[in-house]
């Protein structure tokens, strides 16, 4: 039996996981995650899974999102508030934590919001890889948010693509991504409208943040052939796609009885038809059949390639200064005697016996 977690928690914090991403490149890593995921989209039905657990406020979402392999068990909280930056805070943060099956011991506890940045880039590219085109060279992205350079990364390391067309309602968000990316080697035309930012596309990918039933991609400007990255809508009343383009595409999903209450599908009744992601990858079913196909990739986030970043992580940074020891399992020379590690010192126990005699 293992006795991993016995010489405390291995932890890497915001600093830490922020130096890993940019001395390893984030580009490289998110490379390398897309092969880690294929191998766990793979193995699909050895995992425990249910839609992730959440809570809704009139400010945002706060979920917890769990699954397990039979070996390891890992769980991710996350928040999702679209107004957030309006008072200064992000709209999404997390963290999450890993631990051994056979005794519950935590092993491994991180912060998120930079890693789930990767791993929705991952997973795009991942799915892009199997759903698009082979000789797509051109993506529109709609929404200029937190998640839009991590997801051009992604498609250029998988796809090889590094033209861009953006399109965000604000401006400053555009900009942000044009000065974070034209360095970087990309091709970016900043588009005059959503419309606009889709001519020539072969690739769509739509990732907006306000918590509405919206249409920032209309049937009308949807060519044949497209391949579209919804990521999104993520939560109940919360869409982007008009729902003609779904009515004539090839829809794909990670988990249904998650995406059918979250996604773009939405919408749809139990009867309206998709394919499981990992059955593409395994082989068990077609992605795309033909070049005029419209393919869709709805995607809410699953906790399984959660479950792959957190296990991608810890074991690149194992035994390197990326990664800090948490203290953070209790543990007696007794296991059933935990008292025994709050017990006052005998010399306590008297001074306080003689202090109650004397004040009576």
């Amino acid at each position: 039996m293992t006795t991993e977690g016995k010489a405390g928690v291995s932890f890497v914090d915001v600093a830490g996981m922020s130096r890993w991403i940019s001395e390893q490149g984030a580009e490289r890593i998110i490379g390398a995650m897309v092969t880690a995921l294929e191998e766990d989209f793979r193995r699909w039905p050895q995992f425990d899974k249910s839609p992730r657990h959440a809570v809704h406020t009139r400010e945002g979402v706060m979920e917890l999102m769990p699954t397990s392999d039979g070996d390891e068990y890992g769980f991710k909280y996350v928040n999702g508030h679209p107004k957030n930056p309006l008072r200064g805070f992000q709209t999404v943060t997390a963290f999450g934590v890993l631990a051994q099956v056979h005794n519950g011991y935590p092993t491994f506890v991180a912060e998120m919001t930079l890693l789930t940045a990767l791993r929705t880039a991952a997973t795009s590219a991942m799915a892009a890889r199997w759903l698009a085109r082979p000789d797509a060279s051109t993506m529109a992205m709609i929404g200029a948010g937190s998640q839009a350079e991590f997801q051009a990364l992604g498609f250029r390391a998988v796809l090889g693509i590094d033209r861009l067309r953006v399109w965000d309602t604000d401006p400053h968000a555009m900009a942000k991504l044009v000065r974070n990316l034209e360095p970087l080697g990309f091709d970016i035309t900043v588009a005059t409208s959503a419309a606009d930012a889709v001519l020539g596309a072969d690739v769509v990918t739509t990732c907006t943040a306000d918590k509405t039933n919206a249409t920032v991609l209309r049937d009308v400007d949807v060519v044949p052939g497209v391949h579209i990255n919804a990521i999104g809508g993520d939560c109940p009343g919360k869409t982007e796609l008009d729902q003609a383009i779904l009515e004539r595409a090839s829809v794909f999903v990670e988990y249904p009885e998650q995406t059918r209450v979250e996604g773009e599908i939405q919408a749809f009744g139990p009867e309206f038809p998709v394919t499981e992601l990992w059955q593409v990858i395994s082989g068990d079913a077609p992605g795309r059949t033909s070049s005029p196909e419209i393919t869709v990739f709805d995607s809410v986030g699953f906790a399984i390639e959660d479950f792959m970043a957190l296990r991608f992580v810890r074991d690149a940074v194992r035994g390197t200064s990326y990664e800090a020891t948490l203290d953070l399992v209790a543990e007696p020379s007794d296991p059933k005697d935990l008292f025994a590690m709050v017990a006052p010192a005998p010399a306590e126990v008297r001074g306080a016996r003689a202090a109650a005699l004397a004040s009576t």
